[in-house]
């Protein structure tokens, strides 16, 4: 069964403040990635850090599992080595992340369809690596080796992955700064 990994551990120093309470359309941010990935998967993990029981408190997580990662300050590997530990013996997880509010259904489950015959998915929008990322079992047991603030990507260079065009499903807009949370209200 596939796992929904969604990582929403830092503490946005971009930002300034906790991003994933940030308001989107009366709701907080992180609420946004969390429905969405609700809708396209039956099991679904959410990784916290920074501010992790103000997040709770505040965001709906539905039948979303929250998990916490306590050494979220070490980078994003070890929000993702949690997440993954938490996905337990999942066939394959799919990654997406708490301040890309635009991520659908739609594109986890096309991406989910494109992993027969790979190791990996990649999402492309543009030409650039998105999400969400699609880690098959063989990556999952290499997993553990990240370290720092590596993601997906160190550790995707290694296997056979499947670049995928998603941007005809989605909208991969990521939310850094106060001002890019303004122009997308």
């Amino acid at each position: 069964m596939p796992v929904g990994l969604i990582l929403a551990a830092g503490a946005g120093r971009r930002f300034g403040a906790t991003k994933q309470l940030a308001l989107l359309r009366g709701r907080p941010l992180l609420s946004h990635a969390v429905e969405t990935m609700n809708a396209a998967l039956d099991r679904v993990v959410v990784v916290l850090g920074h501010e992790a029981e103000a997040i709770r408190a505040r965001v709906d997580f539905g039948g979303a599992e929250v998990v916490v990662a306590d050494d979220w300050a070490d980078g994003q590997a070890a929000s993702l080595r949690r997440g993954l530990r938490a996905a337990g013996e999942a066939d394959a997880v799919v990654i997406t992340l708490g301040d890309q509010p635009f991520i659908t259904p739609q594109v986890i489950t096309a991406a989910m369809a494109q992993l027969p015959g790979y190791d990996a998915v990649r999402a492309v929008y543009d030409g650039k690596p998105g999400h969400p990322v699609v880690l098959g079992r063989t990556v999952l047991a290499a997993a553990d080796e990240l370290q720092g603030d590596q993601g997906a990507r160190e550790l995707l260079a290694r296997f056979n992955v499947r670049r995928w065009d998603a941007g005809h499903l989605a909208d991969a807009t990521d939310v850094d700064t106060p001002e890019e949370l303004q122009a997308l209200s």
